[in-house]
Order: structure tokens, then C-alpha cells, then sequence
């Protein structure tokens, strides 16, 4: 399994076709709502997981506020439970990190709020509703990165 940061259209079809996947078939995501201004290379920075050579899992992140914000996380039914989640959010703090970003946040569906808090996210909001799903605010602060000490 590995992390790869999506450089082509191509590589970006293969995660549009996991968050139809998931959040419109399996989650009910209308899909006018689930694609947006950001899905292009330009407006935000999109990974894949491979699996050999099988996208199995996609996310995104951009900046917002100064802030890194990570997105559209989602894992092929078939994979989970397998620690891609970690992989992702992992790979996500990386890019950001790299960017100089030293904090990150998300809106975590409540039911992956553990999962969040295990990796040192913080929930700091009530629950409100995106796309007919309970979500929450979490947020992390970043270890700083070696790159940021000579700037």
C-alpha cells in the first residue's frame, strides 16, 4: 500500500470514482454536492492510496485561512479496517506540513470522531449536518517540521 500525490486527470477520475463510491452510493451523498471548485489540480492537492496498483482510498487538502484543511476522506468498502485511515491523514499532514502549515482541521463524521481523536485531533464544535450526515469540527496542531526552522 502506498500514498501518492495525484498529478494527472487521470489519477483524479480514479478518486472521483471512490467518493461516488462511497459517499453517493453508500452514503447518499447527492452528487451535485459532492463535487466542488476544489476538484481540480489546481484548487486543492489530491492523493491516492494504491493498493499494487488499485486505487482503493482518496482525500484531499487545501488551505484554508492559513489553516490546512483536510477533505473527502474515503476508503472502498473492501479496504477498511486496514489502517489506510491512518495512511491518509498521515500523508495529509505530511503535504501540509511541508507547505508550512502547522495546523489542520476537518470535519470528521461523529462516527469516525474516535478514529480522529486517536491520531491527536481535537473536536471543537456540536454536531451539525453536512449532506444529511452528523459531522464534527476537529482540529490538530502539527509538530513542526525541520524545513521550518530555516526559513
Amino acid at each position: 500500500m502506498k500514498a501518492v500525490t495525484i498529478q494527472t486527470e487521470e489519477e483524479l477520475k480514479q478518486a472521483f470514482y471512490i467518493r461516488k463510491k462511497v459517499f453517493i452510493e453508500e452514503q447518499g451523498t447527492p452528487e451535485e454536492d459532492e463535487y466542488d471548485e476544489y476538484d481540480s489540480l489546481d484548487t486543492a492537492e489530491h492523493i491516492l492510496i494504491l493498493d499494487k496498483n488499485n486505487a482503493i482510498g482518496t482525500a484531499r487538502w487545501r488551505v484554508v485561512d492559513g489553516i490546512g484543511k483536510l477533505e473527502r476522506i474515503c476508503i472502498l468498502k473492501s479496504h477498511r479496517k486496514l489502517g489506510i485511515g491512518n495512511m491518509i491523514v498521515n500523508k495529509l499532514e505530511e503535504l501540509a506540513a511541508t507547505k508550512g502549515i502547522d495546523r489542520v482541521k476537518l470535519h470528521g463524521q461523529v462516527q469516525a470522531e474516535r478514529f480522529y481523536q486517536k491520531l491527536g485531533y481535537q473536536t471543537d464544535s456540536d454536531v451539525f449536518m453536512e449532506d444529511g450526515i452528523p459531522h464534527v469540527l476537529m482540529w490538530k496542531k502539527l509538530p513542526e517540521t525541520k524545513s521550518s526552522h530555516h526559513s
